[in-house]
């Protein structure tokens, strides 16, 4: 019996937690899109402002060098990154973008003067027409 108990109060507090997940029918795939695409309009044009409308308050970034909550850490997360990848003599290119429902990918590469990103990639989960969770990885390679 308690065994019993335990997997139905596990199964209970696994569908509780689930109830913040909009349900497949409201998400809108044309919205995930259209934030994904801006998102990367946005980056590659170091348009910090624009960068930051894709996110919220409650916004959570990882990447390999920490995890980003909130605006003021994902805002600091990016400035950094746009000293990494300044407009006119960094190179970025999108080799993959998919989206499916909430969850949108991409797959894409950079060149600098002193580093290249031989493999990038991000996952977003998009609520609302906001980036509620990010991961990033990437593979960089030093130039002598």
């Amino acid at each position: 019996m308690k065994r019993r108990f335990a997997l139905l109060l596990s199964l209970g507090l696994i569908a509780i937690g689930c109830t913040d997940a909009p349900s497949d029918n409201l998400i809108d795939e044309a919205r995930t899109r259209a934030v994904l695409d801006h998102h990367w309009d946005t980056f590659v044009n170091n348009d910090l402002e624009g960068v930051m409308e894709d996110y919220t308050s409650e916004s959570i970034l990882i990447t390999p060098n920490g995890t980003f909550v909130g605006l003021e850490e994902i805002r600091a997360n990016f400035v950094n990154a746009f000293k990494a990848f300044p407009t006119s003599i960094a190179n970025l290119t999108l080799n993959e973008s998919r989206v499916v429902k909430d969850v949108g990918y991409i797959l894409w590469v950079a060149e600098t003067p002193g580093f290249n990103l031989t493999y990038a990639t991000d996952t977003f989960i998009i609520q609302n027409g906001k980036i509620v969770r990010q991961t990033f990885a990437g593979v960089r390679e030093t130039k002598e």
